[in-house]
Order: structure tokens, then C-alpha cells, then sequence
């Protein structure tokens, strides 16, 4: 009896306490931009806190906080972006080349292999000749610089905090990126002439990207509760809330055309010159596009031993302007970064219907934004809180593909590589599979 009498006793003590949220109150919105992602996590003021100033009277008012994080965070946008505009895809070439022979009047396969899958080779389709492809490709970004996308700490301070007392406050935030893509393109090769290959590649996007920011008040300045807090819908307060925003976007993507000229075909080695011309088709206030076209000349250098066929492709791309590299909420464009390309690989023939395909492919982004982690020290000069920097500068993208090329039936192939990242550089996905097929006549 005395037990169950405490029991009462405490449970109504505990009932008469000022309301406290137990559970972070989650606030979550749905954007209709992806590019605006960053910009309305914490809706259209920024991280706004509840205050009230009891012991001045009962003044009520909001109080601001401030960080680079929504704003420079944005440029995932750009990165994620760049990524899917700039990862290879199977090149439009036919996995099936021709020459003409002279002496018979016939053409003749002009390669025993049926060549790379993200790479050039130099030879050429052969004129007239058509060649059809698909494919489709997955991603699932894990890192930027290194730093895991699920825990991407940012501290945010009080506006002039510079005053001191209650404004030494912070809040830390520990956010939560979650961006998934799938790209799909069917593309499609027409030998003008024995030596000159125009391709062009449609892809078709779909994005999906959730952010979630768990932000805690951390009472630097103050004690009491209510000066800083957020507020719950049930009306109570607490130190902690979590922002959730996230959205989905489909549609076209940039549209692609490849121009590929042989100039010098020996009976070994091949070398060619190539263009690749972007076009802004896709929307990029949903990250389906650039919003800027883009020109990439390349060279192609490739080599035959009989079923080993070493290639190497070097290129640079000149970007337009685009808001995503500018100013979002005012609309102004600004040059995105200019990109130098590069891969070295070989393929080989293992059997006369299946060809192994290896590549080591880098992006070397100039002049970009670069997060990196670094320490947050509180003006109270003993609270440290873990926290991002942005700066500019060059980044090395390095990644490794292999795949296998099999010929099915006839002049049918189906494609299947897989794509992993060596190094920590710029935006990443550790592993990226794709599928295709491509079929020449």
C-alpha cells in the first residue's frame, strides 16, 4: 500500500512539472526546387530559436542564428550535379568497328575486342554504319572529402555574438545527407565517313535527396532554459529539434553530342581527336542539369596486341555560367568549374564473344568549392565543437571501372561495369554498378 502511495506521489509531481519535450519535435518540408534543398531546411528565415527574456519583463523574441552551412552547403548542388552530368557512360562508339577493304570490296571487323565501356578508342564505327545503346547506372553518394554524408557536423552562432552574455550561446547540428540518383540514357552512333563518328546520348535523371539537421542548443552564455529553446506543437520546450527536408525530381538531363575523327590509323595503333558538346537541357533548379552547356575536346590513343588492346583518353572542359555555381535567391549565373579528364585502361579479348574492360579515370575540378572539417572553439574559450569550413581549390577525382562486354546474339552486346572510387576527393559514391546494351548494323 505505502509503495503504490509513493508511486502516485511521484507520478503526480512529475505530471505538475513544466512541459519538456522528451523526443526532438521534427519539423519537415517538402521542397519543390532540389537546388533549394539546403537554403529552406530550416524554412525561410534560417535557424530561428524561441526566446523569451523572463527576467526582463516577459519579452518575447526570436533569435537568429548564423552559419555557412546553409549557404555554402548548397554547393552539393553543384558537386551532385557535376557528378551526374560528368560521369562516363558507356561511349556511344559501337563495340563493333569496320574498314573497308579494297581488295575484296567487303567491310571487315577492324577489332578483334569489342572495346571499353567508359573509355575511347580511336578506331571508328565505318561509314554508314549505326549503332544503338542503352544504359542505366545507380547511384548513392557516401562522402564528400572523405567525410561520411550521414554525420556532416556544423556549428551555428548567435547573430552578434560579438555582444556577449546571452548571444555566446551556439547550436551544434549534426546533418544527414541522403541523395540517390539514377541515370538512364540511350544513345545512338552514325559513321559519316570511314574516320568521322557522331554520336549523341539522352539521359533521363531521377533524384531523390533527404537532408535531416539534429540541432541542440548549447547554453554557453546562459542557464536558464527559457532564454533559447525550441518549441514543440504540443507547446512544450526542449534543447533539441530536428529539421527534415527533402524532395524528388525526373526529367531529361543534358544532352550530349560527340563528334570522333581518326586522323592516323596504322596497323597496330590508332589515334583520334574528339568533341564533346553539352547542351543545357536539363533542369538545374532540380539538379537534372548543369543550366550551362559545355565543350570537351579530347584526344584517343589506342593500341592492338592481338587480344590485348591498351587505350589512353586525355580531355578539358570548359563550363558556361550557371546559378548553381551564383547566387540561387537572386538568380545570378556564375562560371562553374573548368574539368580535365583523363583515363588509362585496356581491354581484352577472352574469349571471341566476351571482353574484359579495366580503366583508371580521373576528374580534375579547378577552381571549386572544397568542405572541409575543422574545430569550433565557443567564446567562452574552453567549449570545442566539431565543425565545416569551406575554401576554394582543385580537386582530384580518381576512380577504377571493370566491366565485361558479351556478345549475346548477332551484333547485340550487353554491357556491365561496376565503378569504384580510389580516393576521397569531391563527391563521392564508393561503388556505382551499370548496365547496358548497344546493338550495331
Amino acid at each position: 500500500m505505502r509503495v503504490m502511495m509513493v508511486a502516485a506521489i511521484v507520478t503526480f509531481l512529475v505530471s505538475v512539472e513544466p512541459a519538456r519535450a522528451q523526443d526532438p519535435y521534427n519539423v519537415t518540408v517538402n521542397v519543390t526546387e532540389l537546388s533549394r534543398i539546403f537554403t529552406e531546411l530550416y524554412g525561410p528565415e534560417g535557424l530561428v530559436v524561441n526566446s523569451q527574456a523572463a527576467l526582463a519583463g516577459g519579452i518575447s523574441h526570436s533569435a537568429h542564428f548564423n552559419s555557412a552551412f546553409e549557404s555554402e552547403f548548397s554547393q552539393f548542388g553543384t558537386a551532385l550535379t557535376g557528378q551526374i552530368v560528368s560521369l562516363p557512360l558507356p561511349a556511344p562508339a559501337s563495340g563493333f568497328t569496320y574498314e573497308f577493304d579494297p581488295s575484296v570490296g567487303v567491310f571487315t571487323r577492324s577489332t578483334s575486342s569489342f572495346g571499353p565501356i567508359l573509355s575511347e578508342r580511336a578506331d571508328t564505327i565505318g561509314i554508314h554504319r549505326v549503332s544503338f545503346g542503352f544504359a542505366y547506372q545507380r547511384l548513392a553518394f557516401d562522402s564528400i572529402e572523405g567525410m561520411d554524408l550521414q554525420s556532416i557536423p556544423a556549428v551555428f552562432t548567435h547573430d552578434n555574438a560579438e555582444l556577449r552574455g546571452g548571444r555566446e550561446d551556439v547550436i551544434t547540428t549534426v546533418n544527414s545527407i541522403d541523395s540517390e540518383v539514377t541515370r538512364s540514357a540511350g544513345f545512338i552512333t552514325y559513321g559519316v565517313s570511314n574516320s568521322l563518328d557522331v554520336s549523341v546520348a539522352i539521359p533521363y535523371i531521377s533524384a531523390d535527396i533527404v537532408v535531416t539537421s539534429d540541432a541542440t542548443i548549447r547554453r554557453i552564455g546562459t542557464t536558464i532554459p527559457e532564454i533559447h529553446f525550441f518549441r514543440a506543437a504540443d507547446d512544450s520546450i526542449g534543447d533539441r529539434r530536428l529539421f527534415t527536408a527533402f524532395g524528388h525530381a525526373s526529367g531529361i538531363g543534358d544532352i550530349a553530342i560527340r563528334l570522333k575523327q581518326s586522323i592516323k590509323k596504322g596497323q597496330r595503333q590508332g589515334f583520334a581527336l574528339g568533341l564533346d558538346l553539352r547542351l543545357p537541357t536539363g533542369d538545374e533548379r532540380n539538379l537534372l542539369g548543369t543550366g550551362a552547356p559545355g565543350v570537351q575536346p579530347f584526344v584517343a590513343w589506342s593500341t592492338d596486341y592481338g587480344v590485348l588492346s591498351p587505350h589512353i583518353n586525355v580531355g578539358y572542359q570548359w563550363n558556361g555560367s550557371s546559378i548553381l555555381a551564383g547566387d540561387l535567391e537572386a538568380g545570378i549565373a556564375a562560371d562553374l568549374p573548368d574539368v580535365g579528364v583523363y583515363s588509362v585502361g585496356a581491354v581484352v579479348a577472352v574469349h571471341p564473344r566476351v571482353t574484359v574492360a579495366l580503366d583508371v579515370l580521373g576528374r580534375y575540378i579547378i577552381d571549386t568549392p572544397i568542405v572541409r572539417r575543422e574545430d569550433f572553439h565557443a567564446l567562452d574559450g574552453r567549449s570545442v565543437f566539431p565543425n565545416i569550413a569551406f575554401e576554394s581549390g582543385n580537386i582530384n577525382e580518381l576512380s577504377s571501372a571493370v566491366g565485361l562486354k558479351i556478345n549475346l546474339a548477332g551484333r547485340l552486346l550487353l554491357n556491365a561495369n561496376l565503378l569504384a572510387a580510389l580516393n576521397d576527393g569531391g563527391l563521392r559514391d564508393k561503388i556505382s554498378p551499370l548496365v547496358g546494351v548497344e546493338y550495331a548494323f
